[in-house]
C-alpha cells in the first residue's frame, strides 16, 4: 500500500502553533490479575473523563502538547483525545495512530536473536568475529572480544556516532536530507573510526560499564542475516509481526511516508525558533536500531506476548530480563533504569518493576511500560520535541509519572 504524501501544509511552524502528541495507554487484561495489598486504595475507574484529566495534567507540564489516550482493561475500553493531528487545522488526533517506533525496534530485533539462540542457531557467547569476520577491527576495536550478548546489552563499548551528522543537525540541513537514503553501514563505519568507549564487559561482572550503542544493533542485524540467509527485517516480520498479527507494524525501508492514520511530528532544531514538520523522512539509516513503524495497539500486543512467554522459551526470556545498571546520562532522565537484552527495566513507585523500551527521534518520543505479568501496559507516543534540555527533562518527568500512575493503578 502506498501511503499518501504528508507535506500539504508548510513544514515549518512557529512555536505557538505547535504540536500533535499522542499518548496511548492500554491496561491489558486476559492475564492473571494482581490482588491489591490489604488496605490499598482501589484505583480510580478508567473512564474517558479520568483519562482526559490525566492528559490535561501532562499537557500543562509539557507545554503545547496534545494527547490521545486509549485504555483497555479486560472488556472495558476507554479513550480520550486532546489536540490536533496537524497543528493549526483542528483535525483530531486519530485512534491507534501509526508512529515511528524508533529504538523500540531494538526489542523486536533482540527477540529475533533470542529465538535464534533458542533454536541453537547461534549462541549469546558467539563473537562478532565468528559471524562477521573482519568487520569490527581497527582503532582498538576487536570483534573477537565482543559477543552477541554484549551487543544486545550495550556493554560492548562500541562507539555510537551522532546520526544527525548524516541526517541533519539544523532545520535547513534536515530539509535538504530528509529523503536521502543513508546506508546503516555508514554509521558502523563511522563508529569504527573511533576507539571504543571501554573494553567489552567481563561476562561475570554484575555491574559492567554500559553505554547505549546503536552500532551494536546495526551489527546484530548483520548477524541475523548471516545466520538465516535473509535480511533482518524479513526475519522480524515472519517471526514476530506476522505471528502476532501486528497489522500496523512494518519496516518501511526507503518509503518516507507514514501510513494513515497518523499525527504529524514536529521538532525545533538547535538554532531555530520555529518547529519543522519531520513526519516524512527516509529512515533506512536507522535499520535494526530504530526504523520500525508501528501503532500503540501493536506495541502493546508485542510486549505483552514477549514478557509473558509468548515469543521466547523460559531460558531465553530469563536471559532477556537479566539487567545491569545504565550509565549516568540515562539515569538523569530515567532514575533507576536497568537494561537487559533489548528491554529496559524501571522501578515502580508501588513496588516491583516495569518493562519496555524507549524510542527517540527528531519530533517523536515513544515510551512504553508493562508490568512483568502483562496485566497492565502503557504506550506513550509524543509527537513534538525540542533540543532544550530543561524542557526535555520536564517532559520526561511528566511522561514517566503518567506511566507510573497508570501501572500502579493510582
Amino acid at each position: 500500500m502506498t501511503a499518501p504524501r504528508l507535506l500539504t501544509a508548510p513544514s515549518v511552524l512557529t512555536a505557538p502553533r505547535l504540536l500533535a502528541v499522542v499518548v496511548a495507554a492500554s491496561l491489558t487484561a486476559s492475564l492473571a490479575v494482581t490482588t491489591p495489598a490489604a488496605g490499598a486504595t482501589p484505583p480510580a475507574p478508567l473512564t474517558p473523563e479520568r483519562l482526559r484529566h490525566e492528559a490535561a495534567a501532562v499537557l500543562r507540564t509539557a507545554q503545547g502538547v496534545s494527547l490521545h489516550i486509549r485504555v483497555r482493561d479486560g472488556r472495558h475500553v476507554a479513550e480520550a483525545g486532546v489536540g490536533e493531528a496537524v497543528a493549526g487545522t483542528g483535525r483530531p488526533v486519530p485512534d491507534d495512530p501509526h508512529v515511528r517506533a524508533a529504538s523500540v525496534t531494538k526489542s523486536l530485533v533482540a527477540a529475533t536473536v533470542l529465538q535464534l539462540a533458542a533454536e541453537r542457531r547461534l549462541s549469546l557467547r558467539d563473537t562478532v568475529e565468528h559471524w562477521l569476520p573482519g568487520r569490527v577491527r581497527g582503532h582498538g576495536n576487536d570483534g573477537s572480544r565482543i559477543t552477541v550478548r554484549h551487543l544486545l546489552q550495550h556493554t560492548s563499548g562500541l562507539y555510537d556516532p551522532d546520526s544527525t551528522e548524516l541526517t541533519g543537525k539544523t532545520a535547513p540541513d534536515f530539509e535538504r536530507r530528509r529523503f536521502d537514503r543513508v546506508d546503516p553501514e555508514r554509521l558502523v563505519d563511522a563508529a569504527l573510526r573511533h576507539p571504543p568507549d571501554f573494553p567489552p564487559a567481563d561476562p561475570d561482572d554484575p555491574e559492567p560499564r554500559w553505554s547505549y550503542s546503536n552500532t551494536g544493533y546495526h551489527l546484530l542485524g548483520a548477524v541475523i542475516e548471516k545466520v538465516t540467509g535473509r535480511p533482518w527485517a524479513e526475519e522480524v516480520h515472519e517471526r514476530i509481526v506476522r505471528r502476532l498479527g501486528l497489522h500496523g507494524t512494518r519496516v518501511p525501508g526507503d518509503d518516507p511516508y507514514l501510513p494513515e492514520p497518523h499525527a504529524r511530528t514536529y521538532h525545533r532544531f538547535a538554532g531555530s525558533d520555529d518547529y519543522t514538520d519531520t513526519t516524512a523522512r527516509n529512515m533506512a539509516w536507522a535499520g535494526p536500531a530504530g526504523s520500525l513503524v508501528s501503532t500503540p495497539r501493536d506495541l502493546d500486543r508485542f510486549f505483552t506476548a514477549l514478557l509473558t512467554g509468548g515469543l521466547l522459551p523460559p531460558r531465553e526470556l530469563a536471559a532477556m530480563r537479566t539487567t545491569v545498571p545504565v550509565n549516568e546520562d540515562h539515569q538523569q532522565y530515567t532514575p533507576g533504569m536497568r537494561y537487559g537484552l533489548g528491554v529496559q527495566e524501571q522501578p515502580l513507585a508501588c513496588g516491583g518493576s516495569r518493562w519496555g523500551h524507549h524510542g527517540d527521534l527528531e519530533g517523536t518520543f515513544v515510551r512504553t511500560g508493562f508490568t512483568a505479568d502483562g496485566e497492565r501496559s502503557v504506550v506513550v507516543t509524543v509527537n513534538g520535541r525540542t533540543t532544550d534540555e530543561t524542557r526535555l527533562l520536564r517532559t520526561e518527568k511528566a511522561l514517566q509519572g503518567l506511566i507510573d500512575k497508570m501501572l500502579c493503578g493510582r
